[in-house]
């Protein structure tokens, strides 16, 4: 470690927001924090797709190019008749972590995403919650939610 930088668990993030400003908003701040913005879709249907898209190389990338997702941003109200619950269901069986972003968290997790990131939010508390979720799965024993971030405790998938 040379001056204090770490690897990074997380580097692709995968956006999935309905609304169209929340989800520009999202982009640029996630990209802003040195991340790479997947993709940012507005349907579980469409972000499994991406998944599957992601998860399979094509055969003109190279090994060494990046690919897949490392989390996923999801609101819970989404198009089509899908929520951001099922879809962090779908991410949990494929041992992708999942953080929620919404004004109307679940009072208790369902086992399948990291926590929620409550909005509204601005860009320094969307960093804070991408750095605990750094610590969660860099290994951190304990990890504490900053202000506005509801965490669940639950194993990750291995």
């Amino acid at each position: 470690m040379l001056f204090g930088t770490r690897e990074r668990h997380v580097k692709r993030i995968l956006i999935v927001e309905d609304e169209p400003l929340v989800a520009f908003d999202n982009e640029t701040m996630v990209a802003a924090a040195g991340y790479t913005v997947v993709a940012t879709v507005d349907s579980v249907r469409e972000a499994l797709a991406v998944l599957e898209r992601e998860a399979a190389p094509s055969a003109e990338e190279s090994e060494e190019a990046e690919g897949g997702v490392d989390l996923i941003l999801s609101d819970i109200q989404l198009t089509g008749k899908r929520t951001g619950i099922d879809l962090a269901a779908e991410a949990q069986a494929r041992g992708i972590p999942l953080l929620l972003a919404t004004a109307n968290p679940p009072e208790v997790g369902d086992g399948n995403s990291l926590g929620v990131l409550c909005k509204p939010y601005n860009e320094r508390r969307l960093k804070a919650a991408l750095k605990m979720v750094e610590q969660i799965l860099g290994g951190k024993a304990k990890v504490k939610a900053p202000d506005g971030v509801i965490l669940y405790a639950r194993p990750l998938a291995a």
